[in-house]
């Protein structure tokens, strides 16, 4: 079906490549990149790190699926050169004329870094990748030769070959920054995406840029409150191991991300609010959850939407029946908000 027509842009994400087996991956992401196609979203987010599927591979699999579908790929200094990606979206757009979106992480895990010799200290990381996103971003909007001098990239007249094609949507690579206050400052050169606090906690007024950002959040809704706990709570219960394995991870990782949302964590209402942190908790995601009925969580959404929010990136879905209970989500959200 085509894109709903009310000014959001929902990404579902990828399944973990990690759990993927061997002879039936391809088939599994071709079948889940149809069905967030049908469910109208804009993209779907590729995960990477040191345990997944190389994320070009993955988002190929997903473009030669589906007729529109935008791959959210994540990238990271630590695997590539910014000529790279920059001729890896150019690639994409002349093979298949297709947008690429992409999603620029530092690197939060210190052992996949060390392990590849990435001594790069936290702050100083997220400064490379604002060069890193700036040589991409240069090389995608010319046709010229392109020189560049930083601390951590320097090229000098190099021409992206074959350029960017014209038919593309002039947006071309977005390009979005997950992070901490040096991930935020990095984002206002492109798009960016934030810890999503309960909307309560917003402003009413919109932000600077922030229409131009995006949270990442998981849905269970259902029709009344109490199905909808039902399900989230038998999908995610209370697991020690779960918890254990969390605090193991925050300690291997200076992530300012994951450690803001575990001060949520410390502080948000209980289960009778919308706003659920017990998935990350349990080290089962890495994002907030909202809870509750359609017209609850949609209530929520569109409080999301009201302080300038328009691009929301799911969490990886149970099943494709869960798209279609989120879609009736954003469907009244909309329904409440003039989306700009």
């Amino acid at each position: 079906m085509p894109a709903p027509d009310h000014g959001l842009k929902i990404f579902s994400t990828c399944p973990l490549s990690a759990q993927a087996r061997p002879r039936t991956c391809i088939r599994e992401l071709q079948e889940f990149a149809r069905a967030s196609e049908e469910a109208g979203h804009e993209g779907i987010l590729v995960f990477t790190d040191n345990s997944q599927l190389d994320p070009w591979l993955v988002s190929q699999i997903v473009v030669e699926a589906t007729e529109r579908l935008c791959p959210l790929v994540a990238i990271q200094p630590a695997y590539m050169h910014p000529y790279s990606v920059a001729k890896m979206i150019t690639s994409f757009a002349h093979l298949y004329g297709r947008r690429l979106y992409l999603n620029m992480v530092a690197g939060g895990f210190k052992n996949d870094l060390l392990a590849l010799n990435d001594l790069t200290p936290h702050d100083e990381r997220y400064a490379r990748l604002l060069e890193y996103a700036t040589v991409i971003q240069s090389l995608l909007r010319t046709t010229e030769p392109v020189s560049f001098e930083g601390r951590y990239y320097k090229v000098t007249n190099l021409k992206l070959t074959p350029p960017l094609p014209g038919r593309v949507d002039a947006g071309r690579a977005r390009l979005g920054i997950f992070g901490s206050r040096h991930g935020r400052r990095a984002a206002t050169e492109g798009d960016g995406s934030g810890v999503p606090k309960p909307p309560a906690e917003y402003a009413t007024a919109p932000s600077v840029n922030i229409a131009s950002r995006g949270i990442r959040i998981g849905i269970i809704a259902r029709s009344e409150d109490t199905e909808a706990w039902s399900v989230a709570r038998a999908r995610y219960p209370e697991d020690r191991k779960g918890q254990l394995t969390h605090q193991l991870a925050m300690k291997v990782s200076d992530s300012s991300w994951h450690r803001q949302l575990s001060e949520l964590g410390k502080t948000a209402p209980g289960a009778e609010n919308p706003y659920w942190l017990i998935p990350f908790q349990n080290y089962k995601a890495v994002c907030p959850f909202l809870v509750g009925s359609y017209d609850r969580v949609a209530d929520e959404v569109a409080r999301y939407v009201d302080v300038g929010y328009r691009t929301f990136i799911l969490d990886v879905p149970a099943s494709v029946e869960e798209m279609h209970h989120t879609g009736v989500v954003f469907e009244r959200a909309a329904a409440r908000c003039l989306v700009a």
